[in-house]
């Protein structure tokens, strides 16, 4: 974790504007084609929701500003952006599950698997803690949403990106789901949104 020199950073004028605002989120809804990525999944006989999870949080983690925290009075760089994420239980419920990101898809499938499986066998939830390196991960595979909000405190002093994916449609002959991206605005632009779309979009069409 690396400590921002507020004062030299090229964001400096940005984070202070929006950073005294009561909500410096915003959000955006974009359309992923997903056709690839459903058809690479199935053959390898992986989970797609850990398939796109693993692609969406490897795109996040290639830019700083999806790594970007405010800690108290301060912004840190983490090394890498973890995965907090919602977990539906059978009782139909949902808890948090927590894990690290690894460059190799295999070890974080694995791990991934190890948390998911123990929130589904537990009760309760774990709340976040301020300036974490995750990004808040949710799924909501029976909609196919054009627009999403998030329930927020406002006085918890919340800086982690929000990345939520919808219901997987058949479009044009392929699939697409829709993904909510919502991140602070003292931390990145619209740009940098941008960058991720593209970076996720790319990785979510490799063979």
């Amino acid at each position: 974790m690396k400590k921002i020199n507020i004062e030299t950073w090229k964001r400096r004028d940005h984070f202070k504007l929006f950073s005294k605002f009561e909500e410096p989120f915003f959000g955006v809804v974009v359309n992923i084609d997903c056709s690839k990525a459903y058809r690479n999944a199935k053959a390898a006989n992986k989970s797609f929701f850990l398939y796109y999870l693993y692609r969406a949080l490897k795109a996040a983690n290639a830019l700083e500003e999806f790594r970007y925290r405010i800690l108290g009075e301060d912004v840190v760089l983490h090394e890498y952006a973890s995965v907090s994420t919602t977990i539906n239980r059978p009782n139909g419920t949902f808890g948090f599950a927590y894990f690290d990101y690894h460059t190799d898809e295999n070890a974080f499938i694995a791990n991934a698997q190890k948390s998911i499986q123990e929130v589904q066998n537990t009760e309760g939830l774990i709340p976040s803690q301020a300036g974490g390196s995750e990004i808040h991960f949710s799924a909501l595979p029976w909609i196919d949403f054009t627009s999403l909000s998030h329930a927020r405190s406002f006085s918890f002093p919340d800086s982690c990106p929000k990345i939520s994916f919808g219901k997987i449609v058949d479009k044009d002959g392929g699939k697409s789901m829709a993904v909510s991206i919502h991140i602070h605005h003292g931390l990145a632009d619209g740009y940098h949104v941008g960058q991720f779309a593209a970076a996720f979009q790319k990785l979510m069409d490799e063979t």
